[in-house]
C-alpha cells in the first residue's frame, strides 16, 4: 500500500449533515477497499484562493491515507460526480517513498 493525502472542497451552503454525509462516504470508500486512513482534519470555511461556480469560500477537508492504487481511481472517479464537491486532489506522498 503507498501514502496518500487527499485535500477536497465542498460547496460553502452544504449544510453540517451534508458535509458529514460526504466525509463519511469517502472514508468509506477508502476502508472498503482495504486502504487505512491515518489523518482525517475538517479544516472548516476558508477563502478560496480565486472564485469557483460563483463561490468565494469552501469547506476544506484533509485526508491522510494509505491504499492501493485501484482504490485511488475509484476515489478520484466518486469525487468527480459528487456534486458537493467543487475541487479535489489527490497525491502521492512524497515523504513514505
Amino acid at each position: 500500500m503507498r501514502n496518500y493525502e487527499l485535500l477536497y472542497i465542498i460547496r460553502p451552503d452544504a449544510e453540517s449533515d451534508t458535509v458529514q454525509a460526504v466525509t463519511e462516504k469517502f472514508q468509506g470508500i477508502i476502508t472498503s477497499g482495504g486502504g487505512e486512513i491515518t489523518k482525517h482534519e475538517v479544516w472548516g470555511k476558508r477563502r478560496l484562493a480565486y472564485e469557483i461556480r460563483k463561490f468565494r469560500e469552501g469547506i476544506y477537508v484533509l485526508v491522510q491515507f494509505k491504499a492501493q492504487p485501484a482504490v485511488v481511481a475509484e476515489l478520484d472517479r466518486v469525487l468527480r460526480i459528487t456534486d458537493e464537491v467543487m475541487r479535489h486532489i489527490i497525491v502521492k506522498d512524497a515523504a513514505s517513498a
